[in-house]
């Protein structure tokens, strides 16, 4: 394409709040050469084509850092960076990329942004990996080494016994993972399980016999993942129920659900699933153990309350439920060693930063006239 496919960038950032000053320092120091605005709009709003009337907006020109009413808002923009709001399709045809904040898009899979036109657009994938790796492994932990007996007894002021810990403690050396799903996530999860001594297996829909099929083409934090593909002990792929139920047979004393939410893999583990994992189990360790930081909805709510009251799963780690929020009478509240997190594993204050690393990548990429990283595929569903 070269420079002058874009010889001004004119971003706009559109989010549901306002940004730190800080923030805004940051982003500048990252578009130097680029005209910044950021437009708050609430999530159910739609990116307005001429002057904002939107009582709730904020505008920031990052170039003078004075409010300013915003004329021909799209029109003046050739890439926009968003949580959730989206420009009518007419008024985005001109438009480079359009980047979200998040790694999934299941919120606006249906928009007719993405649904009827061809606008590119690229997603925060490969920034996620490490604090939900932290947040995965902060709830092994918990539930591997009774924290909460140790959290109670403090906030009681009780030294406790040690005979609270004598006995059901295991640490994870020589344990088994398979992770269902092994993007940008599952791959610092499996660098991080890797560290405690896990062995690691890989689930995905399509096969990767190859080394170059098992690299990472997603955008990647320096020094984290597994850009190669060489940590797994073993490939397994599928998108049928027996596929599935043979890597569940492994042994696997964690699965971690790092899978976009699609038709296919809605409520992908059920009742089935839970009872080849149980039973496939080795019988020295505990009951496999759940972590889902996808979405809610790939796995059956209901057979997973009856699993972790059965026993048949020995606890959950849960980012992510269905619905969100969660309501205060539902059964999994209560159900045996669950930890129920609002969907924040992604949290930091690195996220938005990290997000316009992937924005620079791919304003260089479209000077140099090189594919955009991080592309959604139309028609795959992510």
């Amino acid at each position: 394409m070269g420079d002058a496919a874009i010889p001004k960038p004119r971003i706009l950032v559109v989010f549901g709040q306002d940004f730190a000053e800080s923030f805004v320092g940051d982003v500048r120091s990252k578009f130097p050469d680029a005209e910044v605005n950021f437009l708050t709009l609430q999530s159910e709003d739609r990116i307005p084509a001429g002057e904002c009337t939107i009582a709730s907006i904020v505008h920031i020109c990052i170039a003078c850092g004075r409010p300013n009413k915003i004329k021909d808002i799209v029109k003046k923009s050739n890439i926009i960076v968003t949580g959730r709001n989206l420009p009518e399709p007419e008024d985005a045809k001109h438009i480079k990329f359009i980047h979200f904040f998040s790694a999934g898009l299941d919120k606006v899979i249906h928009d007719p942004v993405l649904t009827d036109s061809a606008v590119p657009v690229t997603t925060s994938s490969g920034i996620h990996g490490p604090p939900i790796a932290e947040w995965t492994l902060l709830h092994w932990l918990v539930a591997s080494r009774k924290y909460n007996i140790t959290y109670e007894n403090q906030k009681k002021h009780i030294w406790g016994s040690g005979n609270d810990y004598a006995s059901g403690i295991q640490d994870h050396v020589g344990k088994k993972v398979g992770i269902l799903g092994y993007g940008s996530i599952g791959r610092q999860i499996a660098r991080v399980a890797v560290s405690l001594g896990l062995t690691v297996y890989a689930y995905t829909a399509s096969p990767k016999p190859t080394p170059e099929s098992r690299r990472d083409p997603h955008y990647i934090i320096p020094g984290t993942g597994d850009a190669d593909g060489t940590l797994p002990a073993s490939w397994h792929h599928g998108t049928s129920k027996e596929s599935l139920h043979e890597f569940l047979s492994l042994g696997l004393d964690h699965v971690v659900v790092s899978l976009p939410l699609t038709p296919s893999t809605t409520h992908i583990l059920g009742a089935e699933e839970f009872a080849v994992l149980a039973s496939n189990k080795n019988p020295k360790h505990r009951n496999p153990y759940l972590t889902n930081i996808s979405r809610g909805k790939v796995i059956d709510q209901d057979a997973l309350i009856a699993s972790l009251k059965s026993g048949e799963l020995s606890g959950a780690a849960l980012d992510v439920t269905e619905p969100e929020p969660l309501p205060p009478d539902s059964e999994l509240w209560d159900a045996p060693n669950v930890q129920i997190s609002p969907h924040v594993s992604a949290f930091g204050e690195e996220y938005f930063v990290r997000s316009f690393d992937v924005v620079r990548e791919n304003l260089d990429r479209v000077r140099e006239g090189l594919p955009l990283i991080n592309e959604y595929k139309r028609g795959r569903g992510y």
